[in-house]
């Protein structure tokens, strides 16, 4: 096993994505825009505070100690906060517009394809047996997300864009972690995500109108839409972002990519454990298939 703890810390942060699919959904009582918006500036300024802190301990071996450190964090952060902010939207775009959560789950979950696949134009090589399992986790994904017939439609084909652009998201992380502090980083992609995302949270969520602002601000004036928006913002956007770049640092970025893709599982788990939803014997096999392929993308008996 290679980088176990690395590849831990990626376990962790789909377990976080998945298990906060709850908290997305119950959050979500202003509008889709409004919750990335507000999701985004929230875990932004945790991730301050994080950094500040790290700071005063010593902890932070990447700080920029120059101008030039300074526009590079900048430069990596911005490029990962325009991947993350149509990654993000065009997934909600795309389930408004019809795609169910099952396909969506498993349509942008084909990154762990689109990963490899751009990573070639990239000069980044995987070997047969990481391509295969690769293709043996999309199997899994499909027998676990999609539940009937498969067709797509213009939504779902926005879902796929949506996977494109957290694709980009990964390689752009991988291309640049090495250089920049990794909470900083992460810091300043949800800051840009945010900050691009207001655009379309005035003109969609809040019909660009007083009225719409004062119906947003009305919805979040209770602690029972605060927790889960909370939850999502400190966890899954801050927490769990910043564990991916730091576990990339170490791991191949299709390697993460399939780690990553155990969101799906953790989903279906927590659906069971939580909420008391019934696991059929295919999405069993799916879970099983998923497990099974990226245990054995971490087994290497040679150098990846």
């Amino acid at each position: 096993m290679a980088n176990l703890g690395y590849s831990f810390l990626l376990v962790l942060t789909a377990f976080i994505w998945g298990s906060a699919f709850v908290a997305q959904v119950e959050g979500n009582v202003a509008g889709p825009f409004v919750f990335t918006c507000v999701r985004n500036f929230v875990g932004a300024a945790f991730l301050v505070l994080v950094f500040k802190a790290l700071d005063c301990l010593k902890m932070s071996p990447r700080r920029p100690k120059t101008a030039a450190d300074k526009k590079r964090l900048w430069k990596a952060g911005t490029l990962c906060g325009i991947a993350l902010f149509f990654a993000m939207n065009l997934q909600q775009v795309g389930i408004f517009l019809g795609t169910s959560a099952g396909k969506s789950g498993f349509l942008t979950a084909c990154y762990i394809v689109l990963v490899p696949v751009l990573g070639v134009f990239l000069h980044k090589k995987n070997s047969l047996r990481i391509w295969l399992c690769v293709l043996v986790t999309l199997v899994g994904l499909f027998l676990l997300c999609i539940k009937g017939d498969f067709t797509i439609e213009l939504s779902d084909g926005i879902s796929l864009l949506c996977a494109l652009a957290f694709a980009i998201q990964i390689l752009i992380v991988d291309k640049f972690v090495a250089d920049v502090d990794g909470v900083r980083l992460s810091c300043v992609q949800f800051f840009v995500c945010a900050v691009l995302t207001i655009i379309p949270m005035v003109f969609v969520d809040l019909k660009f109108s007083l009225a719409g602002l004062l119906q947003a601000v009305s919805a979040y004036s209770h602690w029972s839409a605060w927790i889960p928006l909370l939850y999502a913002a400190v966890l899954s956007t801050g927490v769990a972002y910043t564990l991916q770049i730091i576990a990339q640092n170490k791991l191949k970025p299709t390697i993460a990519s399939l780690l990553m893709s155990l969101e799906s599982v953790f989903a279906v788990l927590s659906g069971w454990a939580v909420l008391g939803e019934h696991l059929t014997a295919r999405e069993l096999l799916g879970c099983a298939l998923m497990m099974a392929a990226i245990v054995a993308a971490q087994i290497s008996p040679s150098k990846n």
